[in-house]
């Protein structure tokens, strides 16, 4: 067998039903949409779950269970990188980071991931560090503060 002689198997390939091709065809006129009605409309039909307007089975049963999202810890993170903007010798804060830009919302505390490099000497107050982090700020005489 070479590629040339290759063919999809017997009875696996079928005609496009050609709707709305004359009355005799019995897909002509309204194509099996039936009359009228909004399903037979262009753009038409109800989003999955629709019920009609009763309520939807997935709203009448009980919701149960616990979800942690209400009340997860959300920080605003920030990378490393993103402090070698600061001069030597500063005391790093929320506040600071929030009026220089780089944090728009400070959410549940800031914190510092160890994404890129840091080249100066800081003091880093935040919420929370990541291990790498520490270990870099530290390798450029700096101190990260947890507050």
């Amino acid at each position: 067998m070479k590629l040339h002689e290759l063919k999809p198997a017997e009875g696996s390939k079928h005609a496009r039903k050609r709707l709305g091709r004359g009355i005799g065809s019995g897909t002509g006129k309204t194509a099996g949409k039936g009359h009228k009605g909004q399903n037979a409309r262009s753009g038409g039909g109800v989003r999955l779950g629709f019920e009609g307007g009763q309520t939807p089975l997935l709203k009448r049963l009980p919701k149960r269970g616990f979800n942690n999202a209400r009340f997860a810890t959300v920080y605003a993170e920030v990378n490393l990188g993103k402090l070698n903007s600061f001069e030597a010798g500063t005391t790093v804060t929320p506040e600071l980071l929030r009026e220089t830009g780089i944090v728009k919302n400070l959410r549940d505390g800031v914190k510092i991931l160890g994404n890129g490099e840091i080249t100066v000497n800081l003091t880093v107050q935040a919420t929370a560090f990541s291990k790498s982090a520490i270990e870099k700020i530290e390798a450029a005489g700096g101190k990260a503060e947890v507050i």
